[in-house]
């Protein structure tokens, strides 16, 4: 049984060849093992003192020759058989725009619906196009068995059918900056009439699992925490005081804080209105001591920066 579950229709697929790969290479280390430590023991310097010159075998050297040509042959021709399958998508598979950026995964479905989680159908196939807005980075389901680079520049793509209902985990594999180890995503699988509903409806992430924040009531209702969700701000800023990449929204508001110029030279500011619209459409100017600068420019209307603004500043 494997120890991560094969969630996929390319899982199975991959673990072949895997499991292939990794009996022919153990099977030869032990038995090349074993003939070292017998030559070493036949032909040690006790037993022979005097080196002999021991003419070659043709025999032998053909063997070896042509034996380990057709074995690498063979994994060769198994991997490039599942390699082919994986690249060759079905008609019927919907396509899923993923683009990766510092640090968080965005998915765009074909009727323009938009989700920090990857929502699939159970046995129906996808295509996953993918892009990135900024660095290199990895694009990584353990238990579909697939990993893309995702490059700037470069559109790439993958396909697969999710087997198993579930949440399962996203990942980086690509060093990508000071909080790639937080760039993780769910994909959650669920069953095609909850995903139809989903879907075609205006409701929101269908269960299982979810990685955006549950909000109370009084707070998901604020306009500003739809602009949020659509430019990522909560994988780096909590609404509850939990310190994540960036400072909490809540209660920050009217503080004073120590900042930092792009010299390095410190200061203290008020967090007011002013410092938050600039702290968003220029976050390098002044940075809050203690946290890494590593917030990108974000683009927001006015109407957008005010709810944003107004959000923060009655996050108490």
């Amino acid at each position: 049984m494997p120890i991560i579950p094969q969630a996929s229709s390319a899982a199975g697929r991959v673990d072949s060849v895997f499991l292939f790969i990794f009996v022919l290479c153990a099977v030869f280390l032990v038995l090349l093992t074993a003939a070292l430590i017998y030559f070493v023991i036949k032909y040690n310097r006790k037993r022979h003192p005097r080196a002999v010159d021991i003419e070659g075998n043709k025999w032998v050297e053909t063997v070896w020759t042509i034996v380990p040509t057709i074995l690498f042959l063979m994994m060769f021709v198994y991997g490039w058989t599942d390699f082919r399958y994986m690249r060759e998508v079905p008609r019927e598979a919907m396509v899923i725009e993923v683009t990766g950026r510092q640090w968080a995964w965005s998915f765009k479905y074909p009727n323009g619906k938009q989700s920090t989680e990857l929502i699939l159908a159970v046995d129906k196939p996808v295509k996953l196009v993918l892009r990135s807005a900024d660095v290199i980075h990895g694009f990584f389901i353990p238990a579909f068995r697939i990993k893309e680079d995702v490059v700037p520049g470069k559109e790439n793509y993958t396909w697969f059918s999710p087997t198993q209902l579930g949440s399962f985990d996203i990942e980086c594999t690509v060093i990508c900056g000071v909080s790639h180890a937080n760039m993780l995503g769910k994909a959650v699988v669920v069953p095609v009439d909850e995903f139809k509903e989903w879907y075609f409806g205006d409701e929101t992430v269908p269960t299982p699992g979810r990685t955006i924040p549950t909000l109370p009531p009084e707070i998901a209702a604020h306009p500003a925490v739809n602009v949020l969700n659509q430019r990522f701000c909560l994988t780096c800023h909590s609404f509850d005081g939990s310190p994540l990449v960036g400072p909490s929204f809540k209660g920050i508001y009217a503080t004073t804080q120590t900042v930092l110029d792009s010299k390095g030279n410190a200061r203290e500011i008020v967090v007011d209105d002013d410092y938050l619209v600039r702290a968003i459409q220029d976050p390098a100017a002044d940075i809050l001591k203690g946290y890494p600068p590593s917030m990108p420019k974000t683009s927001l209307s006015e109407d957008e920066l005010a709810q944003v603004v107004d959000f923060i500043k009655n996050l108490k």
